[in-house]
């Protein structure tokens, strides 16, 4: 098969030993990222089989209608909507995904937390011009509040770390949250406004949907105290447009660290965030670990060997078989 793999930024494939697994299959790996209907369809003309990183591009029905090889949609993790479901399986389309959780994301929650308390970044910035100790004194974990927002397979674990870390936590969601919480013996907030005037730390941990998108605004940031973090891994969408960016600049929260952009890939430094001194900033690596990549990646590029051979597997659309 002719087999696309897109948006590999960090040459996953080759450094994680997988490329021998398609072997005798004509095999492209693109290590940028390119917009727009034309490109992509440029890009993929000859594609029969195509590995989706995550969300990383997607895949409108327009392009889809100029992909008429295409046969294979191999997705690492689940999927969303970048992906067209009903436009696959008319065009009989076989779409795989699926993968087992990992912990990639929660560590680097929590390395994002850290960092920004202890102004790590703005103090090693500060050594490397010379000086010593520039940054305003760090402020610790422990004894602080975090805040939760949806207990689910990442927040849960984040909160759980907290307590190691001898932090009160409160938790705010939907009613799988609310039954998290209770046992597992952690703070179900009074109400929503509550959870983020109380909180001196707020991680997100939500999945992009139509009932999440926009669903953190500015008036909930702005309740937050002058002191406080705010922290996405999630997604940048379940922000409210432009909220988190004039909730820094007015002084609520305090402070921010974020994994995730509303236009990714970030090139050029063309983000507001980056040019705010109480902001860290990572490029979306929540499940970029070798580990991780090399699981998600592992399990997408097995899907494309087994339908090659005829014996397709993990397929969400089984329609598109028939």
């Amino acid at each position: 098969m002719n087999v696309v793999i897109l948006d590999d930024y960090q040459d996953a494939v080759r450094a994680c030993g997988l490329l021998d697994k398609l072997r005798g299959h004509d095999v492209t790996i693109h290590r940028d990222t390119v917009k727009g209907v034309d490109a992509l369809a440029g890009r993929l003309k000859d594609a029969e089989a195509i590995v989706l990183i995550r969300q990383r591009t997607e895949l409108s029905e327009e392009l889809l209608e100029r992909l008429p090889r295409l046969r294979l949609i191999s997705q690492t993790a689940g999927v969303g909507s970048h992906i067209p479901m009903e436009a696959c399986t008319r065009r009989k389309i076989a779409v795989t995904a699926g993968a087992a959780g990992n912990p990639s994301t929660v560590e680097l929650t929590w390395a994002l937390i850290l960092a920004a308390m202890r102004r790590i970044p703005a103090e090693m910035e500060g050594m490397k011009r010379g000086k010593w100790q520039v940054a305003p004194m760090g402020r610790i974990v422990h004894g602080k509040t975090l805040g939760v927002y949806a207990l689910g397979k990442i927040g849960g674990r984040v909160a759980q770390l907290a307590k190691a870390f001898g932090m009160n936590i409160h938790a705010w969601g939907r009613e799988a949250t609310a039954e998290r919480a209770r046992a597992e013996g952690f703070e179900m907030a009074k109400n929503r406004e509550a959870f983020f005037e109380s909180c001196d730390i707020v991680s997100i941990h939500l999945p992009l949907n139509k009932a999440t998108r926009g669903l953190v605004t500015l008036k909930d940031l702005a309740r937050m105290k002058p002191d406080s973090l705010f922290v996405n891994t999630s997604r940048a969408d379940i922000i409210e447009a432009g909220a988190l960016v004039t909730a820094l600049r007015a002084g609520r929260p305090g402070f921010a660290a974020v994994d995730v952009y509303e236009e990714e890939p970030v090139l050029g430094g063309q983000h507001p965030l980056l040019r705010m001194d109480n902001v860290v900033c990572t490029p979306h690596l929540g499940y970029a670990s070798y580990e991780t990549l090399k699981d998600y990646l592992g399990l997408a590029i097995d899907r494309v060997a087994a339908f090659a051979a005829g014996k397709p597997r993990d397929v969400v659309n089984p329609e598109a078989l028939a």
